[in-house]
């Protein structure tokens, strides 16, 4: 048997394409899980976010405004609670205590500019969403065995 890849790099033509890898992902997610969404402003996190949420809730209507502002919205799905934080704001790690977010890694935990945290919990998946001199547009995964796994066999 074939060892899963540690990293994998997909592109991503369309948002059609980011929504489909979102939603192979959900309903691999269980509680533990950390999802960390990097990239350039623009390169398409928060899009992947919503569609993440929407496919964890089964509810393609479902509004998931971007937490910005709010810096954490937490939504009940039947994997069980998940908090999606915005840590563009944050200027350092030591502001994130009063988010919850000790509490919330033991639920699904889906967070944009992780590079805010200091820290990474140490099992997370990252996904890395660029875009290319040509517009192209590609995510990067690496990190957690387990999911990057499943996606392989998705």
């Amino acid at each position: 048997m074939l060892a899963p890849p540690d990293s994998t790099t997909l592109a991503l033509p369309t948002l059609a394409a980011t929504e489909a890898l979102a939603a192979r992902l959900a309903p691999l997610l269980r509680r533990g899980d950390v999802v960390l969404l990097q990239g350039q402003l623009g390169a398409g996190k928060t899009a992947f976010a919503r569609a993440l949420l929407r496919a964890l809730t089964g509810d393609p209507a479902l509004d998931v405004p971007s937490p910005s502002f709010t810096l954490v919205q937490t939504y009940d799905t039947p994997a069980g609670p998940v908090h999606h934080y915005d840590l563009w704001r944050i200027d350092r790690a030591d502001d994130l205590a009063e988010l919850g977010l000790e509490e919330a890694v033991r639920d699904i935990a889906l967070i944009e500019w992780p590079e805010r945290l200091g820290e990474t919990p140490p099992e997370a998946l990252t996904i890395t969403l660029s875009i290319g001199p040509d517009d192209s547009r590609f995510a990067s995964l690496s990190g957690s065995p387990t999911l990057l796994a499943g996606l392989a066999s998705a």
